[in-house]
């Protein structure tokens, strides 16, 4: 975890803007502190003199003046980091909702998105009102504090010296199992969100087939499994604050005691002790603060990794589509010697390392491959990649255009979601073609959604339809979508997972006499049915498997 993620300031205005000003109010609030405790060092001193009190009122007004600054500088901060943080957020939203208008970006579902956009990017209240003020001040406040120390007592300076940069390590040691407990918590979070929606969405469906009772168990789980995270969390974060404490306070301590041993022996006059011992505790609280907010902030640095992500991916697919269109013209099909689709040393990329070992594959029109591979082996992940909803690496080409958001054109796909629209079963596999002959929409139906009522009303993510009545019309829709627009190349993720035997086993007859009509069909299954009516397989291996 960084503790300050470069691409967010590079693309914030208000982010910069922010630091700036704290620079500049870190600055001020550094003096006030040197300012404190020089008034109250002379004070005391000369109150041990023997100086009259009516003669210190200009270290009284020293005094109270630095206490009201510091007040106003904390004011300054809490209210910048507020006003920040409500201009990042909507910053932030406004492009990942511009990435996903453009259709660039993970495919998540919306219980992902909604996370993202809602308690994810609301996290980032902490990062700007709690932790960023507290690393500013780190960064400019304790230096000018430590200078102040070295100039009135060097030995006091060079003790400091000596211990502070132990405490970052220490930091840097627990960070790293920050990031990682903090990771499984924002996935939990997110898995969680994205089943309460599922079910709320499918909840009439569930009451009609009597299997509302069964989603509690799988409420309960998720529920189980984030507090557990959640709780993984709180021990980290207790652990890093009692190594931060301790640390802070045992090297204040040596100067104390460092301090105390020369003004007993008389090597060390009292306003020069009094001052260093005010100003120590000074040096460490911006560090100690840090430590402390960093693990309230994290949350929020993992949304706002994630809507950076989404917001690049959207660049890149623009970038893309540009590259794209210049070869547009000149790219017709069979371009490439007749493959629908051509793989060479393509792998999909995860946090920017390859999910499985990289690919090679030509598709030819008329042929069916079946993509195999255990769970988690990376198929749904490289169709992904080829239609430029997740990074990769490698070359491929989609009936003669790049991979990327612009060859979705080129092909027709259903996803594992089956992403209905709120409508009739005939407007959601008309979806994109609805010129099409009407004759071509009851053929789709015939072919993949016998049974199923043209005219049967379908909410928004197909609440009305059970899963697999949904997977169904989601493949008739792609199968519909090749034959309105003479596509070459069908892909289809796990058509079958929600499916009977039955029907099941009319899908497979169905791939087959599209393909036997020409089209080349790219199926990510692990059912047998499927499995075999593919004229040969692609099994995925997993990158870490293949790298021993």
């Amino acid at each position: 975890m960084k503790p300050l993620d470069p691409r967010l300031i590079r693309r914030s205005g208000a982010a910069r803007g922010f630091l700036a000003a704290g620079g500049a109010v870190a600055l001020v609030q550094a003096v006030a502190v040197i300012g404190f405790a020089y008034g109250l060092a002379r004070i005391v001193t000369d109150l041990v003199s023997g100086v009259p009190l009516t003669e210190l009122g200009w270290a009284m007004l020293l005094l109270v003046g630095c206490v009201l600054v510091r007040a106003l500088a904390a004011w300054v901060w809490e209210w910048s980091g507020a006003a920040g943080a409500v201009r990042v957020k909507a910053e932030l939203r406004r492009a990942v909702l511009e990435s996903v208008d453009r259709g660039a970006g993970e495919p998540g579902g919306t219980g992902r998105l909604a996370t993202l956009l809602g308690p994810g990017l609301d996290a980032l209240d902490d990062y700007f009102g709690r932790y960023l003020p507290q690393l500013v001040l780190t960064v400019v406040a304790m230096p000018i504090l430590l200078v102040a120390v070295w100039l009135a007592d060097p030995l006091s300076g060079l003790i400091l010296v000596i211990v502070l940069p132990l405490l970052p390590i220490f930091m840097a040691l627990i960070g790293l199992a920050t990031k990682q407990v903090q990771q499984r918590q924002w996935e939990g979070l997110q898995q969680l969100s994205t089943a309460f929606l599922e079910i709320v969405g499918g909840l009439s469906t569930l009451v009609v087939f009597n299997r509302a009772e069964r989603q509690l168990g799988r409420i309960r789980r998720a529920t189980d499994a984030y507090r557990g995270k959640t709780m993984r969390v709180l021990r980290v974060t207790f652990l890093s604050g009692f190594v931060l404490e301790f640390g802070a306070s045992l090297s204040i301590a040596l100067v104390a005691v460092s301090i105390g041993l020369r003004l007993v022996s008389g090597e060390m006059g009292l306003f020069a002790g009094l001052f260093v011992l005010v100003l120590a505790p000074e040096v460490f609280l911006p560090l100690r603060n840090v430590g402390a907010a960093f693990h309230a902030s994290t949350e929020g640095l993992e949304a706002s990794g994630e809507a950076l992500d989404r917001i690049e991916a959207g660049e890149r697919a623009d970038a893309s589509a540009v590259r794209a269109a210049t070869m547009q013209a000149s790219a017709t099909s069979g371009a490439d010697g007749g493959a629908a689709l051509r793989l060479e040393r393509f792998a999909a990329l995860r946090d920017g390392r390859a999910v499985a070992a990289p690919v090679d594959l030509e598709l030819a029109p008329g042929e069916v491959v079946a993509l195999v591979g255990p769970s988690g082996a990376g198929k749904s992940s490289l169709i992904a990649a080829l239609l430029g909803f997740a990074e990769a690496d490698g070359e491929a080409w989609v009936d003669g255009v790049p991979a990327g958001p612009a060859a979705r054109p080129r092909a027709a796909w259903a996803g594992q979601q089956p992403l209905l629209r709120a409508g009739t079963v005939a407007s959601n596999i008309r979806l994109g073609s609805e010129r099409a002959p009407e004759a071509l929409l009851e053929e789709a139906i015939a072919e993949l959604a016998v049974g199923l009522d043209p005219a049967h009303l379908v909410g928004p993510e197909g609440v009305g339809l059970s899963g697999g009545q949904q997977q169904r019309v989601a493949v008739a829709r792609a199968w519909h979508r090749v034959r309105a627009e003479g596509l070459r190349l069908l892909i289809l993720d796990e058509p079958s997972s929600a499916l009977d035997a039955d029907h099941e086993a009319r899908l497979a007859a169905a791939v087959r006499r599209l393909a036997d009509d020409g089209t080349a069909v790219l199926v990510a299954s692990h059912r047998p049915a499927l499995v075999a009516a593919a004229d040969r397989t692609v099994e995925l291996r997993e990158a870490a498997r293949v790298a021993h």
